[in-house]
Formats: structure tokens, C-alpha cells, sequence
């Protein structure tokens, strides 16, 4: 059960980290193009590790049914 507890945290986390990056790409918080390539990369990896997260969690599931 601790596992879920500590697995939650992270996902708020990378999700949290997430809407902070998209929020100050969508309100202009980008000057130049170097920024906003970086930005978008952020933007990529936090959503290649909530999936991540999700498909391993799905794993973990099936095996335990």
C-alpha cells in the first residue's frame, strides 16, 4: 500500500511540474526559440512518464488478478 502512497506523490508531482510548464508556455513566459524547443521537451517527458507510470501500474494490476 506504501507503494501506491509514494507512487500518487510522484504523479501529482510530474503532473504539478507539467501545468507549470504548459501555464507560462500558454501566458508568454517564452522570448525566444531555444526556450520554447526546451519547454516543449519538458512538456514531452512529463507526459512519456505519467504514461509510463500508468502502463506499469496496469501491468502490476493484471498480474495480480
Amino acid at each position: 500500500m506504501e507503494d501506491y502512497i509514494f507512487i500518487d506523490k510522484i504523479r501529482r508531482i510530474i503532473k504539478m511540474r507539467h501545468d507549470d510548464v504548459v501555464a507560462a508556455l500558454v501566458s508568454g513566459g517564452v522570448d525566444n526559440m531555444e526556450k520554447y524547443q526546451y519547454m516543449l521537451g519538458q512538456i514531452r517527458t512529463y507526459q512519456y512518464l505519467s504514461q509510463e507510470i500508468s502502463t506499469l501500474l496496469e501491468k502490476k494490476g493484471a498480474k495480480e488478478q
